[in-house]
């Protein structure tokens, strides 16, 4: 909000409809919602409250988890194999096990389902020592060495009604559902910010109140962000 010529009435509000609409809220929706005259307006408050999502110092997931990678993006002919992505993006799921339930979740963009990418995602996300649960991919055979309890799953040690990692799979259907729902497709230049909106709400969704209050807190506590930065991310980063 630093520097803002919007007030700061219509942030606020910006940040309850966000936090608390539950399938989420497009630009589009949001610029009718506001009564902005600008589409352009509407979609950097946006991208700039989906930036604020993310704790600084967030904690890792524990205990039990499940790990898998999936592609986003549609169909494309002439692939073969179950990991040959074309022109999609890779993104690997973490989430917690609570019981017969899902608890936590992570989700991050991934450059490949190499050792060392899968490697990160578990390190970055997860408490030494926890259980993991993934599919039987070599890219995750390393996992014992970095000090967490594998166990690898494979389909013929699963019952024919059963998926492999429930959990992981129940939560990947669901971010699908809202993409394609709410945003018709993301661009991958953004999609880290998309996925990190979606950790958030699922994350908070049975408290969407506290919510709202976790995200105007959260803005607070991040620097501002630029234009500059949400329009040409690589730059920035660079």
């Amino acid at each position: 909000m630093h520097g803002t010529r919007t007030p700061l009435r219509l942030w606020f509000w910006a940040a309850y409809l966000v936090a608390t609409h539950h399938p989420g809220i497009s630009a589009k929706q949001l610029q009718r919602q506001l009564g902005l005259s600008r589409y352009e307006t509407a979609w950097l408050i946006l991208h700039k409250l989906r930036r604020a999502m993310v704790a600084p110092e967030r904690e890792l997931l524990k205990d039990e988890v499940e790990v898998d990678e999936f592609f986003l993006g549609g169909e494309e002919e002439g692939l073969k194999g179950g990991r040959q992505r074309g022109k999609k993006a890779l993104v690997g799921v973490v989430i917690e096990v609570r019981g017969a339930g899902s608890g936590r979740l992570r989700l991050q963009v991934l450059k490949d389902a190499s050792a060392e990418s899968l490697d990160a995602l578990v390190t970055s996300t997860t408490a030494p020592g926890a259980v993991v649960h993934s599919d039987g991919w070599r890219g995750y055979w390393g996992l014992a060495k970095l000090g967490y309890e594998h166990r690898p799953r494979k389909k013929k040690q699963v019952e024919p009604a059963q998926e492999l990692l429930p959990r992981a799979h129940r939560a990947v259907s669901n971010l699908k559902a809202w993409m394609n729902g709410t945003h018709r497709g993301v661009g991958d230049p953004h999609l880290q910010v998309y996925l990190d909106e979606y950790v958030f709400r699922h994350n908070r969704r049975h408290t969407p109140m506290a919510a709202f209050q976790t995200l105007l807190g959260l803005g607070a506590r991040h620097p501002p962000t630029t234009y500059s930065k949400i329009t040409h991310p690589d730059q920035a980063a660079a």
